[in-house]
């Protein structure tokens, strides 16, 4: 009897998932801040950027300087500012003024947009400045920070690496979003020019 030889098959392996890029008239919000230690508010900005890098919009916030109310104050200013057509929040990190730790998760429940968190440099956790400075509520900002999940380090196109935390979007998404509003350098354009806002607002407010 002859033995039968089967020939080997091979499997096509199943296509990588490809997600469409951002159109280019897509528009976030970037959120930037400036604030002195002694301050009791600091100046949170918020700059409407096209991807074609056109502005169309901005507003601002006041959160308390080592306060617990940067979620709600961004929520507000997103509620005040009456933009349906805004696709994403961009935050210069979710840390601000003084450990003023922004839930991202509850931010993008709120607007029913997605949030992303960019930071620039690696980190061994802020739980102990946590414990040292605010002893009495420091679990309850951990655990805001921590329901972000790990942050992501990514390799922009510029070349630059960035890290991500993110809610109601996909990291890959994000990482797009990140990469098309970047020009040069590590710092998104909605961001860098959020935070030249809030520098100047700060400057100046006390002089009005």
């Amino acid at each position: 009897m002859k033995e039968r030889h089967k020939i080997p098959t091979l499997e096509t392996p199943e296509p990588p998932v490809i997600s469409p890029p951002w159109k280019s008239g897509v528009r976030v919000l970037g959120i930037g801040e400036s604030f002195n230690r002694e301050d009791t508010k600091s100046v949170a900005a918020g700059v409407v950027m096209r991807g074609d890098f056109r502005i169309d919009g901005f507003g601002i916030c006041r959160p308390t300087v080592g306060g617990m109310d940067s979620t709600s104050s961004l929520i507000s200013l997103f509620e005040r500012l009456e933009r349906p057509d805004v696709r994403a929040l961009m935050l210069g990190g979710s840390v601000i003024s003084w450990f003023n730790i922004i839930d991202i998760v509850e931010l993008h429940c709120v607007t029913d947009i997605p949030v992303v968190s960019v930071t620039y440099n690696p980190s061994e956790g802020i739980e102990k400045y946590l414990k040292e400075y605010f002893p009495s509520d420091w679990e309850q900002r951990l655990q805001i920070l921590q329901r972000a999940g790990d942050r992501l380090e990514v390799t922009l196109r510029t070349g630059h690496v960035v890290y991500l935390s993110v809610s109601g979007i996909s990291k890959i998404r994000a990482k797009q979003l990140v990469d098309q509003f970047t020009l040069d350098g590590k710092i998104p354009e909605p961001i860098r020019v959020a935070r030249i806002e809030a520098a100047g607002l700060h400057r100046d407010l006390e002089f009005l």
